[in-house]
């Protein structure tokens, strides 16, 4: 087995950090009654705003400081959301709280072109995601949690065993704290002068029992490889449900849209890791004392790409009012479909004309709404004011199974098939005198309606008018005759 472990070491700080668009000084304390700094970012730093300060003296340093409260369940989800993308590369994930999560790559290896091809994708990844993280690699999970954690990179999957050994007995004994030692176990170590889990080693089993410090033998036998080290497998939901924190309330739509883009970037790991897409999902915008406004967001055909959910949900915040601050983003995904690569014909062409104007007509309606987009279709009438109808595009009908356009006309005889119909019907029959006009071939009887009290008969003909422009007039032969222009051609 070989194992590559993902350690986040400032993950209290990036669950908040992630969705900042330009860098602010932030902190993040522990809750009271210390209340005290656990971690700060850069800029902070830069300012003297350091791990282990009172909040109350951090705010006296910096009076401008955003200070967030830990918040364990937020990087609990980012752990999940990190192992949902990372289900792109192996399906046997686990979680290591309260930061890591640990891959099991053996039997992918070869797919993806060796540990430091995928651990190079990692990186880039987790940085879409706006996270920064340790990678290692060993032949056991705790080893490479060790690895990472002291950032003792180990990313060679041929290394010999005596190779990967010698450089696990030359960590540091304080990684013993990522296996379950206490406080006080880790203290008798450091009161004996062991340095390196070497010295750690060569230390008598029987004495370590009596000191009630077996936890660190085992921890060893489960690192080398010599006791089994049995963790649960990460499962992943069958739905995509994440909330992204923002590091302070805002009502600015680039910040918005910068959150969002994470999320989506997430949204769509998760989505080929399933070899599946979605033609819609919902994003939500919470705030800290309105209800959420839920924006459903149609993206006119089955997709995965982050790009084309970010774009969508950028039109529709483009002109969204908001009641107050937003606080948090969150998406949601739970109708997938099966994926599907369109393949290119002989000259290469993959139809991604039709896939733009899929796009195009997503982006209007999010920028317009539902009512101000529609879509004209046919049925299966001989009264030309009434074969056309007007209706709101269907965002499963007209993106995945476009109706043939013989189908609203298959019942029609096979000469009425052959009919030129003008594209451009005026909205009432304009009556005209019949001597300005060139008639062109010979005429066209309609005669319904009769079953619903709407009865027509009439004589249409393609006809020129004075300035030769095509025209489509009739007879009404219900009227005496007149003559009525009802259309032009193109």
């Amino acid at each position: 087995m070989l194992w590559l472990a993902i350690v986040l070491p400032e993950l209290p700080l990036q669950v908040f950090t992630r969705a900042m668009s330009s860098p602010q000084p932030l902190a993040v304390a522990s809750p009271p009654p210390r209340a005290q700094l656990i971690a700060a970012n850069a800029p902070a730093r830069a300012l003297g705003i350091v791990p282990g300060l009172r909040q109350a003296s951090a705010l006296s340093l910096l009076p401008g400081l955003s200070l967030r409260a830990r918040a364990p369940a937020c990087e609990r989800a980012a752990l999940e959301e990190i192992a949902l993308w990372a289900a792109r590369f192996t399906p046997r994930i686990s979680l290591a709280p309260p930061d890591a999560v640990l891959l099991e790559v053996s039997t992918t290896l070869r797919l993806f072109g060796g540990t430091h091809r995928i651990a190079h994708e990692l990186e880039q990844g987790l940085r879409t995601l706006g996270f920064e993280a340790r990678l290692a690699c060993a032949p056991t999970p705790l080893a490479a949690h060790w690895f990472a954690r002291s950032a003792a990179g180990r990313l060679d999957a041929d290394d010999e065993q005596e190779d990967w050994l010698r450089h696990l007995d030359e960590l540091p004994a304080s990684v013993l704290a990522d296996s379950g030692c206490d406080a006080a176990t880790c203290e008798l170590l450091a009161g004996l002068g062991m340095q390196t889990l070497a010295q750690v080693q060569a230390l008598p089993a029987a004495g370590l029992a009596r000191r009630q410090a077996q936890a660190v033998s085992e921890a060893l036998a489960r690192a080398r490889g010599t006791l089994a080290d049995l963790r649960p497998w990460f499962a992943p939901p069958q739905g995509f449900d994440h909330a992204l924190t923002l590091p302070a309330p805002t009502h600015h739509a680039e910040a918005l849209n910068f959150a969002a883009r994470r999320l989506f970037a997430s949204l769509a790991a998760w989505l080929q890791a399933r070899h599946a897409a979605l033609d819609a999902c919902t994003l939500s915008l919470e705030y800290e004392h309105e209800p959420a406004t839920v924006l459903e967001l149609l993206f006119g055909q089955p997709s995965a790409d982050a790009q084309r959910f970010a774009l969508i949900a950028r039109e529709r915040l483009a002109s969204l009012p908001l009641p107050a601050e937003v606080c948090a983003l969150r998406v949601r995904a739970d109708r997938t479909m099966q994926a599907s690569t369109p393949s290119g014909d002989l000259f290469g062409d993959t139809g991604q004309e039709a896939a733009d104007a899929f796009l195009l007509l997503a982006r209007l309606r999010a920028r317009l709404g539902d009512s101000g987009v529609i879509r004209l279709g046919t049925r299966p009438e001989h009264r030309p004011e009434a074969a056309l109808q007007v209706h709101a595009p269907d965002r499963t009908h007209s993106a995945r199974e476009p109706v043939p356009a013989y189908r609203a006309t298959a019942h029609l005889p096979p000469a009425a098939h052959a009919r030129e119909r003008p594209l451009w019907l005026l909205p009432v029959p304009r009556p005209i005198l019949a001597e300005r006009f060139t008639l062109l071939g010979c005429a066209e009887r309609i005669e319904t309606g009769w079953w619903d009290g709407q009865p027509v008969r009439r004589d249409y003909y393609r006809a020129r008018d004075p300035g030769h422009v095509l025209c489509w007039i009739f007879s009404d032969l219900d009227r005496g005759g007149r003559w009525f222009l009802h259309g032009y051609f193109a």
